[in-house]
């Protein structure tokens, strides 16, 4: 694959392709634990370790599992990687182990892992499965550490436990209750999906405007020859 192709792969899990804002997977733990950015990027980097490592996994491996148990052998897979993680983080940063809980384990069930062992690592080289676990694991990171820190802010006057001068004082309690999940997701994904249409529509209008240019010097040359 050449390296503009993996360019591609790794970058569209940030705006094209992201998983929470535009493709909306994910939503269970989007939803649960996004009350603060650090919560957001626990656990967003929990999930993209387990997505990389069993992209990886099951690019090796796809050659060697037969067709019928294909699924329940992904998710073992995935099941190894998630109690690796979990342990981990249960030894090493207790207390934000303790504040994501049960969700570290319902990473097992996050269908945007398996969905993308699924579609992608068991069709694809290895190298590039990890491109794309990569870059799909950094984009729900990163959507789940702004919609965290958008609540955090709003709801709590802070970003990353600092406290944020006037903000700390007049709180909109709301966005840190579960409500607010779902409101802050709502404007996110409207200003996402406008962002991506915008930079879409300018990408054709460049192509178009490059094809325009190069036509009346093809013609040209065209007629000179003739």
């Amino acid at each position: 694959m050449s390296d503009i192709s993996l360019k591609k792969e790794f970058l569209k899990g940030f705006f094209k392709e992201n998983p929470v804002f535009v493709l909306l997977l994910g939503m269970c733990p989007t939803l649960g634990v996004t009350s603060s950015a650090i919560n957001g990027l626990g656990m967003g980097l929990a999930t993209l370790a387990v997505l990389f490592g069993s992209n990886v996994v099951v690019a090796l491996v796809k050659n060697l599992i037969p067709e019928k148990v294909r699924i329940p052998a992904f998710i073992v897979i995935i099941a190894s990687f998630v109690t690796i993680i979990d342990l981990t983080m249960a030894a090493y940063v207790p207390a934000l182990h303790e504040q994501l809980g049960l969700f570290i384990p319902l990473i097992v069930v996050n269908c945007i892992i398996l969905g993308r062992a699924e579609a992608f690592a068991s069709k694809n080289t290895v190298f590039t499965s990890a491109v794309d676990g990569l870059g799909m694991g950094l984009g729900f990171a990163f959507a789940l550490t702004l919609l965290g820190g958008v609540r955090e802010i709003l709801g709590a006057g802070a970003i990353f436990g600092a406290s944020l001068p006037w903000l700390s004082d007049n709180p909109i309690l709301v966005f840190i209750m579960p409500p607010g999940a779902f409101i802050a997701l709502g404007f996110l994904i409207a200003a996402v999906n406008t962002l991506r249409e915008k930079a879409e529509t300018a990408a054709a209008a460049r192509k178009s405007a490059r094809a325009e240019s190069a036509t009346p010097a093809a013609t040209g040359t065209a007629g000179a020859g003739a």
